[in-house]
């Protein structure tokens, strides 16, 4: 962490409460994060608070601050920074709760929940200008997909690719980004998914946001719709990207000519992405329990391919794999 050792780490980020007038034995730790950043909620005088403490991450933390500024001045509901350091990693955060998307999304206010973030989305998407953000270029869309050879298929599965398979992958890939590139471009919060949405006053609270770019708009809306942790009834979700791209076209934000099918390939070179970054975390991170989810990705995969004669290699290239091992308790 940053050249520290953990203990290190913590006392560092004690000191860094107590000169802001926090009490750091009140720290209590919040969920597991994917990344190697840690939150925490702390009481403090007036309420609690978060603290993010995020390792050798300068550059993360400085993003989150710009990114908030932007998804403040959209009218999107994000936490109030109250202290920043950003050479150690350190910030005090507003609390917005942990009333979560992911178990609201399971109940009776689903619809309410899934209408509010759209109507967030739109607006997120409907303020952007150009030259603020950095690009999702081909260049990251390609680094992205490389992570599914690399660790799912390779070190997941363990099959060893022979060089006609790749030859098959590299043609479907180069398509899968020549389909994202093609695509108008807004702000992407590039996570705008149930665990990163709260439920709140002003709905939702939006967090996770410091990867934020300048790239393909029906990104966000396929990260929501297809989240990685729970699956809408397909003809519910046609109902709600209907009920998106309506929305999206009153605001002004611009859209692909074929709207469904840009989505269901941007869906899918996130779904071959978020494959390789959850069997990296299960084998190089020891965070077996996020790639429990890779059979709803597969599914996903088939679902978004499969109607496109030019991916029909890419979808039986990805169904011939081998069945994922059964994953280890969380």
């Amino acid at each position: 962490m940053d050249g520290q050792t953990g203990d290190e780490r913590d006392r560092a980020m004690a000191d860094w409460l107590c000169q802001r007038g926090m009490d750091p034995g009140r720290l209590r730790p919040l969920g597991a994060d994917a990344s190697t950043r840690r939150y925490f909620r702390i009481m403090g005088p007036d309420g609690p608070r978060v603290v993010m403490d995020a390792p050798a991450q300068a550059g993360s933390c400085e993003a989150f601050l710009r990114v908030q500024r932007l998804m403040a001045g959209a009218g999107l509901h994000v936490p109030r920074v109250e202290a920043a350091d950003c050479r150690p990693g350190f910030m005090l955060l507003e609390d917005l709760g942990d009333d979560g998307y992911l178990a609201g999304l399971a109940g009776p206010d689903r619809a309410r929940l899934l209408d509010d973030a759209l109507h967030a989305l739109v607006r997120w998407q409907a303020a952007t200008r150009p030259d603020v953000l950095p690009g999702f270029d081909a260049d990251r869309l390609a680094t992205e997909l490389a992570l599914f050879p690399a660790w799912y298929v390779e070190r997941h599965l363990g099959v060893v690719p022979d060089a006609e398979w790749r030859r098959r992958w590299e043609a479907g890939s180069a398509a899968l980004i020549d389909a994202a590139t093609a695509q108008p471009q807004v702000w992407v919060h590039r996570d705008f998914m149930a665990r990163n949405l709260l439920v709140s006053e002003p709905n939702p609270g939006v967090i996770d946001f410091q990867d934020a770019l300048l790239g393909p708009v029906t990104y966000d809306p396929a990260s929501l719709l297809r989240d990685a942790f729970f699956s809408l009834d397909p003809a519910e979700e046609a109902g709600w990207i209907e009920r998106y791209l309506e929305r999206a076209g009153r605001a002004g934000v611009p859209l692909p000519a074929d709207p469904v099918r840009a989505l269901d390939l941007m869906a899918a070179q996130r779904h071959l992405k978020v494959l390789g970054i959850f069997a990296r975390l299960r084998h190089r991170d020891d965070k077996p329990h996020y790639i429990g989810d890779a059979p709803r990705f597969l599914a996903y995969l088939e679902r978004e391919l499969r109607p496109y004669p030019a991916f029909h290699d890419l979808a039986d290239l990805v169904g011939a794999l081998p069945s994922p091992p059964a994953a280890a308790p969380a």
